[in-house]
């Protein structure tokens, strides 16, 4: 290997409080040369953010540094503001995994990539903003002229990260450090950012460190992977050998996690849970003093599907396609047009009280466990909350004996109720919105991206809970996802949205095996094959 770029020797990160010592990385050593890839692997909690955070100081205040960070041979624990400020967004960029607490809300896009090439390039006017606009093309938005203005509330989540790699990117740095970047991408465009930054590597000489959990980007970018357990790194080595060859249990374990088989059979008989007949989600464009209508934005366009007891209908797409907004739509959250029926019962007009008595029979589990859970309630207060709400008690059972059921039944130590959602793993918060839904026993459940967010151990554990529980109860699921491997495991039919409509729907062998759509053949090339997709851009 050539002279590195960055080295790291001998770091160890300790956290001190509350009388308790935290060792959250332990003796990591490692390099990246230029133009070489290195992708750093683990579960959630293991230290790689921390010693990716480390190699620019940006860690707490509460954070002890032991060891070196040299950057060009200089030295950077320890170095002046002055000289990070350099360094930071200019030489090393940072990716990061969560972009809508990374970007400014209050701050249009174009300012925010805007301002990174006014501070470290002096580019400001209409250079900047050709420059801007040539950057958010390359990162497969489209028409970026149109979305200069827009506010990052006003994206797509799969927008909003590619606007953050576009920030990144701004500068033409030479070490490139993307932690998680594609988590939430759909597989298209996860294919196309991966082409992307496999160009920039070979065009510029761009080094990258690579944090993800999904080894199969491991294998598509990288050059050599390092696989860190509790803080320390437990081997590295080109991604071939180590993949091909792996010495240690946990590398195996890492390797062998990922959701396998498929769901149970459907319940001979099962009678219809949940149909919709031209289900239509149209959001109104309003303009002028007057605010008069001028036109629509088509979320959701004459959709027809059922799904019965005990079946999973997987809803598949990418960001912006209307998955998210169909669900809402069929639980009566968000106003929709069309015949939406429930237990052969339409809810189109129910209000009030009838409304509320249909939530508790359908439930939803979100995306991300980490915003869904309130802080500032235990976990007893969450999951037993929907009990208040509907007045359900079972006869000599008191709400904490509930809630201790529900979590055994999911997987948590109920003797944990007490603790608040930061004191748990990504995993856990998960288990506990599972547990927050189920105890209302509800008919039917959304899934909204469940598993995304997780390790590809943790997630794993959740497809394996969420089909034991369906089997259990004859749950009907919607389950909506980006993680076509994870579908699979899941579903036992499918439909494909794009711009709001249905492309293809048919049994999940049918669709997997064989795609009738040119678009669905793509999301499967690019979700099992990890190929370059040309000409399907999502948003």
């Amino acid at each position: 290997m050539t002279e590195p770029l960055l080295q790291v020797r001998d770091l160890s990160i300790t956290f001190r409080t509350e009388g308790r010592t935290v060792r959250a990385v332990d003796g990591v050593s490692l390099a990246i040369a230029r133009g070489e890839t290195l992708a750093l692997v683990g579960e959630s909690g293991s230290g790689k953010s921390l010693t990716a955070l480390s190699t620019v100081k940006l860690l707490p205040d509460t954070a002890e540094v032991e060891g070196s960070v040299t950057w060009r041979g200089h030295e950077m624990i320890g170095a002046d503001a002055r000289s990070l400020q350099q360094i930071r967004g200019n030489d090393i960029s940072f990716i990061f995994q969560e972009p809508m607490t990374s970007l400014n809300p209050l701050h249009t896009i174009e300012k925010q990539i805007g301002e990174s090439l006014a501070l470290h390039q002096g580019v400001t006017g209409d250079t900047a903003r050709a420059r801007i606009i040539e950057l958010l093309t390359k990162v497969g938005i489209r028409e970026p002229e149109s979305r200069l203005g827009a506010f990052p509330h006003q994206l797509s989540g799969g927008q909003r990260q590619r606007v953050m790699i576009a920030m990144a990117l701004a500068n033409k740095p030479e070490l490139l450090i993307a932690d998680e970047p594609t988590t939430a991408l759909d597989v298209t465009i996860q294919a196309q950012i991966l082409a992307l930054l496999a160009e920039l590597r070979d065009a510029e000489g761009l080094a990258m460190l690579f944090i993800t959990h999904d080894l199969g980007i491991v294998r598509r970018v990288a050059d050599r992977v390092a696989v860190m357990q509790a803080g320390k790194i437990v081997e590295t080595g080109p991604v071939a050998e180590v993949f091909d060859n792996p010495q240690h249990p946990y590398t195996r374990k890492l390797l062998a996690a990922e959701p396998k088989g498929r769901p149970g059979p459907c319940p001979d008989g099962a009678e219809p849970l949940l149909a919709g007949e031209k289900v239509r989600v149209w959001f109104p464009i309003k303009r002028g003093f007057f605010k008069r209508t001028v036109g629509h934005i088509k979320a959701v366009t004459d959709i027809d599907l059922t799904l019965n007891r005990g079946e999973t209908l997987g809803v598949v797409g990418e960001s912006g396609s209307g998955k998210t907004t169909l669900a809402l739509g069929l639980m009566r959250l968000i106003a929709a047009q069309g015949r939406i029926s429930f237990l052969g019962r339409d809810i189109q007009g129910l209000r009030g009280s009838g409304l509320r008595a249909l939530r508790r029979d359908m439930q939803i589990v979100f995306q991300d466990p980490y915003g869904s859970l309130s802080p500032r309630m235990s976990v007893a207060e969450i999951i037993a909350e929907g009990l208040g709400v509907h007045g359900v008690r079972e006869p000599g059972v008191t709400p904490r004996e509930a809630v201790a059921r529900q979590m055994a039944e999911v997987g948590l130590d109920p003797a944990t109720m007490d603790r608040y959602p930061h004191e748990f793993s990504g995993g856990q918060r998960q288990r506990i919105a599972i547990a927050r839904a189920m105890i209302l026993k509800p008919e039917f459940v959304v899934l909204d991206e469940p598993t995304s967010a997780l390790d590809m151990t943790v997630q794993t554990q959740i497809v394996d809970l969420l089909r034991d529980l369906q089997r259990r109860y004859r749950l009907g699921y919607l389950f909506i996802s980006h993680d076509l491997r994870v579908v699979r495991a899941m579903a036992h039919r499918m439909i494909v949205m794009r711009q709001g409509e249905v492309v293809e729907s048919g049994t999940a062998d049918e669709v997997f095996d064989n795609p009738r759509t040119e678009y669905a053949r793509a999301l499967m090339a690019a979700a099992f094959n990890l190929e370059a997709v040309e000409g399907v851009v999502a948003d």
